[in-house]
């Protein structure tokens, strides 16, 4: 069918489009004057340059050329043509650039493509639909540049704003300032992106560049978190952002909130949806699927996200003006292509500067966004101290590697999924089942208890070291009923920890108020052990968390990234965490697939598969057939290996027999030599009813109780550099750095030449150097190492640095060090009682520190108390400088 013309789309496709904008559609007449024509899209109107197929009118004066075409036509292509008759407009009263109306309009009836002409660096780009007159009358007194000029100059100086954060603003406004419209803030889990939100939204309102701002999360506990950092966020001391700014939100359920205090933020007014006003100004928070509903209605959005649609959410005629800026938090989520489609679509019906939030960007972000205005790398981050970065332990597991393997008369218990029905069986034959089957069809309950023991073992080493449990966040494969991994996980863990139930928590979406169970987990030490699927994955802060376990196979780098974002963070109620350790339980393969990450990774957004009626329809319209038959036959072989015996039989009414894997094997063949006899059978719509509906075979969970596994575990530091050390490996790299850099490391120097200019200064210097190395050397690292490979727990850094130099050189703890400095010290020699008190309190310090300084006797407390400097001065008679001297070189010695 022939497109229709020109004239014919504009009064079937266009004019209901400007008449829904709230413009009325008159033909020209030149016996009127203006005047008359406000809020007219005038048709045909005149200009030097020849006739425009609109201009839009207001007050007098024609603000908008309209250039319409047939619908195969490309809008942006014939745009400049309305650059034409703007310039022929010479007898209107305004004139920017030679342009004699601002703005500038293309459409085909189904695309419209608009460019503000007031200034050159405004690029065109599409919208959704035309801007209403109050819309045009809006920007038509709008002060960008001032405003924009007005922010730059205003210093941003918000005394929580860390360096990088302030960089994050000026790399938004600066984009703002040059007319970019879309733009991506990438910066790492942990980093204070909504923080550093907040500041941003609080900058544009008071300058004036933006009035409403739309905070787009897609959880609504997401939204709720935002609405309160907006609400806590001071301007000034006791000045808080809501003060000064409307914050808006939708209703929030209890289950949204981490607490059960009343607390019911205001809910934005209908109308600054509906009517937005110049004299709005206001941050609504919001969810991506109510905003979809309210913009494309919820037949548009049927499975976006995994939450229910709230249940006063309806579609709303919004003007595309509604909001100056949109922010779109966490917006690396693609979702499935379908889900995508549907974000996109609810953004692009605003005509804002849209800038998207992402710890992770993902392909189809940056297409989206274009520009990557400031990225926060979390290596920098770690590197800058705002971040710890993280050990790994690497878990051997014979049953996650390999599979299940059972012998015949194995005992076996079989589950059914859906009632939860059990029985004990005997099998009759070997039986394997793939390691992608592990939790999914098939448990070793020996399995997870192995996995479980060999983390506590790290655990109880790390509560030796550091005096308290390190908190755990464990991803399982499922938490489904009945054969649930996650349950299974929690019931093992807490008979293998034993420390009572509350010691150990499942959280997932399942339990009841599982954010006051996260809140829980995050400030007390109740709970130190949580089991969950995905719901920890991201968007909830443990800054104490120190031990991220993985015996859920992820392939998803985004989901990847985003699980180890949970442990970034630096700590607050343990501020001596350095670091936190990842137990990859696939024997370290979850790492090396990984290890390649880049901030902007390829990953796809997933493809919702088709339906087999899709693939059918496309084979009979001739579309990739070869491909699409391809395609089906799969699809048949797959419904043959899940159908009961009773789909066979029905299968047996279209086909020989019902044998659907005979029928997928001869079809390629058929269709090619008799395609219309063929395909009358495929596209029976009782045929096609049975290829979707058919029973199946009923599944079964297998627990093998009686299967033994084999679990071993490998700790591995990892370096800046990105790679993963075994502790030969990483004392080989340390012995090369000892070795090679004495001449730029002077605390080496010194223990290995100099030993009686040792000192606390010598001790911070050789500390931040070998942090410092790609290998990042850190002392607990080092020893860790020095433990698993010599066998000698708690070796001190100064034996350390002098075997990695002299391997002849023994090894000794500190508590060694100390005592053999002192014999030497003291050989020969008498003290008093008091004088030998003193020594206690140093030797007791320098176990801890490994070196003492004048101002140690009086800022520490074991020395304060005794006197200090002065008091321990007087004891040995004046001849405390001296003796420290002697002792620090002893102790280096």
């Amino acid at each position: 069918m022939e497109p229709p013309d020109e004239p014919t789309t504009r009064k079937r496709r266009i004019d209901p489009k400007l008449q829904a904008a709230g413009w009325n559609v008159v033909p020209f007449d030149s016996t009127r004057p203006l005047s008359a024509y406000d809020r007219c899209a005038i048709e045909e109107y005149p200009t030097a340059n020849g006739p425009a197929d609109y201009a839009l009118c207001l007050d007098a004066r024609i603000v908008a050329i309209i250039e319409a075409k047939r619908p195969g036509a490309d809008p942006q292509e014939v745009l400049p043509q309305t650059e034409r008759y703007a310039r022929g407009l010479t007898d209107m009263p305004i004139e920017f650039g030679g342009y004699h109306a601002p703005f500038l309009y293309a459409t085909n009836g189904d695309v419209i493509w608009h460019r503000d002409a007031r200034h050159p660096m405004n690029a065109s780009r599409k919208i959704a639909a035309f801007h209403t007159p109050q819309a045009l009358i809006e920007r038509l007194a709008d002060t960008f540049d001032l405003a924009c000029a007005g922010l730059m100059d205003t210093t941003n100086d918000h005394p929580r704003l860390r360096p990088y954060q302030r960089e994050a603003n000026a790399a938004v406004e600066q984009a703002i300032t040059q007319r970019k419209r879309r733009m991506l803030v990438a910066m790492a889990t942990g980093t204070g992106k909504t923080f550093t939100t907040v500041n941003q939204v609080y900058r544009l309102m008071k300058s004036g560049v933006a009035k409403r701002i739309l905070f787009l999360v897609d959880r609504r506990a997401l939204a709720a978190q935002a609405v309160r950092a907006f609400a806590s966020f001071e301007l000034l001391p006791g000045l808080k952002f809501d003060r000064i700014y409307e914050v808006y939100s939708q209703r929030f359920k209890r289950e949204d909130l981490e607490t059960d205090e009343k607390w019911d933020p205001k809910v934005l007014p209908p109308g600054y949806l509906r009517d937005p006003r110049p004299g709005h100004a206001f941050v609504y928070v919001c969810t991506i699927q109510r905003l979809a509903v309210n913009v494309l209605g919820r037949n548009a959005i049927f499975g976006l996200g995994d939450e229910d649609l709230d249940p006063d959410a309806e579609q709303e005629p919004i003007p595309i003006h509604a909001f100056d800026v949109i922010i779109a938090d966490e917006c690396h989520r693609g979702y499935t292509s379908a889900e995508l489609s549907v974000w996109r679509n609810t953004l692009d019906h605003f005509d804002a500067v849209k800038i998207g939030l992402t710890a992770t960007p993902a392909s189809h972000t940056t297409a989206y966004f274009t520009d990557v205005v400031y990225r926060y790398e979390y290596e920098r981050a770690v590197h800058e101290g705002y971040l710890v970065d993280y050990d790994v332990v690497t878990i051997k597991s014979d049953v996650r590697m390999k599979g299940l393997f059972l012998n015949e008369g194995e005992e076996v218990e079989q589950v059914d999924p859906k009632t939860g029905a059990r029985r004990r069986d005997l099998l009759e034959d070997e039986r394997e089942f793939e390691s992608t089957e592990i939790e999914r069809s098939a448990t070793s309950p020996d399995s997870n208890r192995k996995i479980l023991a060999e983390i506590k073992k790290y655990a109880d080493e790390h509560e030796a070291r550091y005096h308290r449990f390190p908190k755990t966040l464990i991803f399982a494969v499922s938490d489904v009923p009945h054969v649930s991994h996650a349950d299974s996980l929690t019931r093992i863990a807490r008979d293998v920890f034993a420390r009572g139930d509350q010691f150990v928590r499942k959280i997932t979406g399942k339990v009841d108020r599982p954010l006051q169970e996260i809140r829980n987990f995050r400030n007390r030490r109740v709970t130190d052990v949580v089991v969950t699927v995905d719901m920890l994955s991201t968007g909830v802060d443990i800054p104490d968390l120190e031990f991220i376990v993985f015996l859920r196979p992820v392939k998803s780098r985004i989901l990847f990234e985003q699980m180890l974002g949970r442990g970034t963070r630096r700590g607050e109620n343990c501020p001596n965490k350095s670091h936190f350790t990842v137990f990859d339980c696939f024997d370290g393969t979850l790492i090396e697939y990984f290890r390649q990450a880049t901030d902007i990774t390829a990953e796809p957004p997933q493809r919702e598969a088709r339906t087999i009626p899709e693939i059918i329809d496309a084979i009979w319209n001739n579309r990739d057939r070869d491909y699409n038959v391809r395609c089906l036959v799969k699809r048949l072989h797959r419904i043959d290996k899940e159908m009961s015996a009773d789909a066979r039989e029905l299968f047996s009414a279209f086909i020989d027999d019902g044998d659907l894997a005979h029928y997928a094997n001869r079809l390629p063949r058929r269709l090619h030599e008799d395609f219309t006899h063929t395909m009358s059978l495929l596209r029976d719509p009782s045929f096609q009813d049975l290829l979707l509906n058919y029973p199946r075979a009923p599944k079964t969970f297998t627990v093998a109780p009686e299967a033994q596994d084999t679990v071993t575990s490998a700790w591995l530091v990892r370096g800046t550099d990105g790679k993963e050390y075994r502790p030969d490996d990483y004392l080989a790299a340390f012995a090369r750095f000892v070795r090679e850099n004495p001449d730029h490391v002077e605390a080496i120097r010194i223990l290995l030449d100099r030993p009686q200019a040792w000192s606390t200064q010598a001790l911070t210097e050789l500390r931040a150097k070998l942090a410092a190395a790609p290998q990042r050397f850190r002392v607990d690292d080092l020893e860790r190492a020095h433990r698993l490979h010599y066998h000698k727990a708690l070796v001190d850094l100064i034996s350390m640095v002098k075997h990695a130099a002299d391997e002849t050189q023994p090894l000794y703890t500190a508590a060694e060090r100390v005592e053999a400095a002192f014999a030497r010290i003291t050989a020969g020699h008498t003290f008093t009682n008091e004088q030998q008190k003193w020594f206690d309190r140093i030797k007791e310090h320098l176990v801890e520190n490994l070196t003492i300084d004048h101002e140690d006797f009086d800022d520490l407390p074991v020395f304060a108390r005794a006197g200090g400097w002065g008091r321990a001065n007087r004891v040995f008679e004046g001849q405390l400088p001296g003796l420290i001297r002697l002792i620090n070189e002893a102790v280096a010695a």
